[in-house]
């Protein structure tokens, strides 16, 4: 099958976006927007109508049009001055109608602050923005064209690898303009949705919500070079997830203000390459930051074992220096639990 030409594209995106107000006239609407026959507009219609985009009832006179099960639009827009609330409510919300609540709620959070990031941070000139809806489920994809998300951080917070900022990223509160920014959008973001993929140059982060941890993709489907910062999210859409209980899963305490004072670390994102998790260098690696937080879960999966200075460093000597973080750990194997409890019999 051919792949639709760009004008095919435009015209049949046209189609989507505005079927909703001219359920009536569709036809002669779009004939008059792009100078075209009403003809040729009916051969975009029954494209759409048979690859379930759109439904039509009625006679032919009076016959009427609306959306479809399946919902998608690709637009392309410059990045100053842009508005993340307005982008959703202007070409979006005709792809979003009718969600559940909770869904929805989701969307609009993880749209509105992925887009934010991409205005406030990419030092791009333009993004590119696509969401298709199915019968089942709900993609997003935003694409920005500028210095990558993991290459600023590693400028902006002097860090030696970019794998450093991804294991930054995976505790939270990470953010490279704190006077403007609370650093939880992506966070927050990664485990709202089911499916979350970050994709900068070479460098993939993935959320895999199934097991929920924070995985380096190797085998990435999509293993082209990404030349600024493309994310990816998608959401069931009988989700029974809500926003309210994403932020409670990292929030602890009895304050209830939802204050983000929890955090899971995956240690092994703490690993480079081959390399065992031995010193205290390492250690200092996975402690960074974790003043933010109140309740710190140190989580083991995948690590076979770890060093005793590794051990020592976070369990006996960081507890000490900082006894109002309170720190624990899971997921450890019989041989990374002796090395703890060897450092600190408490832990």
């Amino acid at each position: 099958m051919k792949s639709p030409t760009k004008k095919t594209g435009l015209i049949r995106n046209q189609i989507l976006k505005d079927v909703v107000l001219h359920s009536h006239d569709i036809a002669s609407h779009i004939a008059s927007l792009f100078d075209i026959t009403r003809q040729s507009v009916n051969k975009h219609i029954r494209a759409l109508i048979d690859d379930g985009y759109i439904e039509a009832s009625g006679s032919t006179r009076a016959r009427t049009y609306k959306l479809g099960v399946k919902r998608s639009l690709s637009i392309r827009l410059n990045l100053e001055g842009l508005s993340e609330h307005d982008v959703y409510t202007k070409y979006f919300g005709h792809i979003t109608e009718g969600l559940a609540k909770n869904v929805e709620d989701i969307v609009f959070y993880g749209f509105t602050e992925i887009l934010n990031n991409a205005i406030d941070h990419s030092d791009a000139l333009s993004c590119s923005i696509k969401m298709e809806r199915n019968e089942k489920e709900l993609f997003i994809s935003i694409t920005d064209y500028g210095e990558g998300i993991f290459k600023r951080i590693c400028r902006l917070m002097s860090l030696d690898d970019e794998a450093q900022a991804l294991l930054e990223l995976s505790k939270g509160k990470l953010t490279t303009d704190p006077e403007n920014h609370s650093g939880q959008g992506i966070f927050f973001t990664s485990r709202s949705f089911d499916y979350f993929v970050i994709h900068s140059f070479d460098q993939v982060f993935k959320h895999d919500h199934q097991i929920d941890v924070d995985l380096l993709v190797q085998d990435f489907d999509d293993n082209k070079t990404i030349e600024g910062t493309r994310i990816l999210m998608g959401i069931s859409l009988g989700s029974e997830r809500t926003l309210n209980s994403v932020f409670d899963d990292y929030s602890a305490g009895e304050d209830g203000d939802y204050a983000f004072n929890r955090t899971v670390i995956p240690v092994r994102l703490a690993k480079y390459g081959t390399e065992q998790l031995v010193s205290r260098s390492q250690a200092k690696r996975v402690l960074s930051r974790i003043d933010n937080f109140k309740f710190v879960v140190m989580d083991f999966d995948q690590v076979e074992a770890v060093g005793q200075a590794f051990a020592d460093e976070i369990f006996r000597v960081y507890t000490q220096r900082c006894p109002d973080i309170n720190i624990s750990f899971c997921n450890a194997s019989d041989r990374v639990r002796q090395m703890i409890l060897r450092a600190n019999p408490d832990a």
